[in-house]
């Protein structure tokens, strides 16, 4: 199984708009944001953190 754990801290409102590049994410209301991403695989053998470097 494979995961991406995605945690996002937004100031303001929790809304969100994607801009017209199709991925470009900001808050609606304009405060500041942070986005961190991690993904992981998990096997019978465990867990492998696929992006770290």
């Amino acid at each position: 199984m494979t995961l991406a754990i995605e945690p996002m801290v937004m100031e303001g409102k929790p809304a969100l708009r994607t801009l017209g590049d199709g991925w470009t994410t900001v808050t609606k209301d304009g405060r500041i944001s942070a986005h961190y991403e991690n993904t992981l695989v998990v096997t019978k053998e465990g867990y492998e953190i696929l992006t770290i470097r």
